[in-house]
């Protein structure tokens, strides 16, 4: 089974101004936002994001990450699927896991942003495709695609969509990300015993990625 796995972009602190490289930890922003330690520590216990990412293979979160806006690292994630392919941007996504929720580094920080962007996408790229740091830097100060992803927030806002992670499958099923493999294991399923999807993603005209860049699939499955 093959399929493709479009982002689409959502700000957890919206007010974050752009500027700033970073902001606080995200200790210090979790503390904030559930009134204090003892209602963080409640959420902590309810959630088990440690160990649900022990689970997935995650040994470590860094709780003092460095927060900040987020803008353009969507932007980024945004024109590297246009660009280059989603099977392209979902690896550079998955780099930037890793550079945020373990190493704990702003997604703000341009100059080191573009750095690694631009090491993986040298491994991924043929050397006469593979963007300069350079060119990705001066992609991240500017503006491009901006529109799009400040589009892509409003149309989630009209769908009622108030938190991440949700995965919407086949445009009109929507899973909570934090649910439990065996739930898309299921839904997975039942598309292959079907052998058809039902409608494709509902946001690519919104964000202006193509049909075609779609259609070509970002992960591929076996059995």
């Amino acid at each position: 089974m093959a399929f493709s796995i479009l982002r689409i972009p959502y700000f957890l602190e919206p007010d974050y101004k752009e500027k700033e490289v970073f902001i606080e930890t995200n200790r210090e922003r979790l503390v904030k936002k559930w009134g204090g330690k003892r209602g963080w520590e409640n959420q902590k216990h309810h959630h088990n994001l440690k160990g649900r990412g022990l689970d997935a293979g995650i040994p470590y979160f860094n709780l003092d990450r460095k927060t900040s806006n987020t803008m353009a690292s969507h932007r980024l994630i945004q024109h590297l699927g246009k660009k280059y392919g989603l099977a392209v941007s979902e690896a550079v996504y998955d780099l930037l896991n890793v550079y945020y929720f373990v190493d704990g580094h702003s997604l703000n920080d341009k100059p080191r942003l573009a750095k690694v962007t631009c090491e993986l996408l040298d491994e991924l790229l043929p050397k006469d495709k593979a963007p300069s740091k350079k060119e990705i830097l001066n992609f991240l100060n500017g503006t491009e695609g901006k529109e799009q992803i400040l589009h892509a927030l409003a149309a989630l806002n009209q769908l009622g969509i108030s938190g991440i992670p949700k995965f919407i499958i086949e445009g009109r099923t929507v899973v909570d990300g934090a649910a439990q493999s065996e739930t898309f294991v299921e839904i997975f399923r039942e598309i292959e015993k079907r052998g058809s999807v039902h409608s494709g993603p509902i946001f690519n005209d919104v964000l202006e990625v193509s049909d075609e860049t779609v259609q070509k699939p970002s992960h591929c499955l076996t059995n």
